[in-house]
């Protein structure tokens, strides 16, 4: 439990670290005695003097005022040192309630994580409640942190999802659906302080959370706002349920699905909003289920599925749109399930297909729209695989299929060429369905195809 309670200070840091005192006296009258002399210099030059009339005798009036100044003069250095030992106090006092606010903090944070670790659901679940409360009222940025880091501890921790449970034991089930509502819950407090303005006094966002390997089988992650901050999934396990992410915002800091598993349930960033910001889901693995990005939109982010692997389930970017941003798929593997980018709209931005391997995989690439943007397709090698451009619009911009189409089915029927560059004169294999002229027409402008393709009355 010790590793879990927030990290103090060494000795030598503690406390309120003030001058001695007749150092501060010192250097207080010194700057009081230039302050003043600076007055009086600006106020000699300001009003013309040239200089000081002799006598060899004063008048009682001056005697007078000469005492006034001694006495002046006096007093205020009695106030200077009253100020300073009274802002000395100040200082003192507010050093107190700081550690007394710390000290009550510690304990509730103790006595919150000693329920946490209870056997029973329903204390761990006053301990979620008392934890997130305990981080809207910490006195620092550092010991919420703190609490926040508990609660992603606790997702952490070893949790068999309901298919791996042993058949018949109601007992089983009982556990865990009260275990199940337990993590939600940390899900949902998350959540609704994700939702929450910057300026909000209860707001999370800007901090860090942690959610590596944790297995998830549901949540509700809906219209969260990503900024600033990193957010891990780095390895998280995705075997149920359906876990939204969408209407999200993710603006700024990162946020890392690395190494995720997808084998069942829904994934969903339907509507979400990217930008400013990097989603790494490089190396992930789809094996069933569904990871959907429908009707997003990616804008000066990027969204990174380098090297991914699909084997089963679908990833759909159906209705998506990327301006000024840019989606890499480079290297990724579709060996079955389908990949669907139909209806989406490229308009700026980059994406990238280069060395993908279609293999037993469908991807749906119909009424696409690109404009104003690059999409490469270098190197991708499409065997025992579909991949449709049914009705695509290529109004501009460049789509550069390199040394695509060694086998396998590629479908341009209906596909609308009007500007812009489609360069596939280096691609190989069969010729694609659809995009050759027929009866001695010619190519659309911006079109170029191998040689070997050319019909002999082109």
């Amino acid at each position: 439990m010790r590793g879990l309670l927030p990290r103090q200070r060494p000795e030598h840091q503690r406390g309120l670290r003030l001058w001695p005192i007749r150092r501060v006296l010192v250097l207080a009258f010194a700057a009081t005695a230039v302050a003043a002399a600076g007055v009086f210099f600006i106020g000699w030059k300001l009003l013309g003097v040239q200089g000081l009339a002799s006598q060899q005798r004063i008048s009682t009036n001056t005697l007078f005022d000469l005492a006034k100044l001694s006495f002046g003069v006096v007093a205020g250095a009695g106030a200077l040192v009253a100020l300073v030992v009274a802002y000395r106090r100040q200082k003192v006092g507010e050093d107190a309630v700081e550690r007394e606010k710390a000290r009550l903090h510690n304990e509730r944070f103790t006595n919150a994580v000693d329920q946490l670790g209870n056997e029973s659901e329903a204390v761990q679940l006053g301990a979620v409640h008392a934890l997130a409360s305990l981080a809207d009222d910490a006195p620092s940025r550092d010991l919420r942190q703190t609490c926040i880091d508990v609660l992603c501890a606790y997702l952490r921790l070893p949790y068999t999802a309901k298919a791996d449970l042993p058949e018949g034991d109601a007992q089983a089930q009982h556990s865990y659906l009260a275990l199940r509502e337990v993590r939600h819950t940390v899900i949902r407090l998350i959540r609704n302080h994700l939702r929450l303005a910057p300026e909000h006094p209860h707001s999370w966002q800007g901090h860090q959370f942690d959610f590596t390997t944790v297995t998830f089988d549901g949540g509700d992650f809906s219209y969260a706002v990503f900024s600033g901050g990193t957010v891990n999934f780095f390895g998280a396990e995705f075997s149920g349920g359906k876990v939204s992410f969408s209407g999200a915002r993710f603006s700024g800091g990162k946020v890392v699905f690395r190494d995720a598993k997808i084998s069942d349930g829904l994934v969903n960033f339907y509507g979400a909003m990217f930008s400013g910001t990097r989603v790494d889901f490089c190396n992930v693995k789809v094996t069933g289920g569904k990871i959907t990005f429908r009707n997003s939109n990616v804008s000066n982010g990027i969204v990174d599925f380098r090297d991914a692997e699909v084997s089963g389930g679908t990833i759909s970017f159906r209705g998506a749109e990327i301006s000024a941003g840019r989606v890499n798929f480079a290297g990724a593997g579709f060996t079955g399930g389908t990949i669907d980018f139909r209806c989406m709209k490229f308009a700026g931005g980059t994406v990238n297909f280069s060395g993908v391997r279609f293999s037993g995989a469908r991807a749906e690439f119909s009424d696409v729209q690109v404009s104003e943007s690059q999409v490469t397709f270098f190197g991708a090698k499409i065997s025992a695989g579909r991949v449709n451009f049914r009705g695509a619009g290529f109004t501009g911009g460049t789509v550069n299929f390199g040394a695509a189409f060694a086998r396998g089915t590629v479908n341009f029927s209906g596909a609308r060429f009007s500007g812009g560059t489609v360069d596939l004169s280096t691609a190989s294999g069969v010729p694609p369905t659809g995009l050759l002229p027929e009866h001695g027409g010619s190519l659309p402008a911006g079109v170029t195809l191998p040689i070997a393709w050319y019909p002999t009355e082109v």
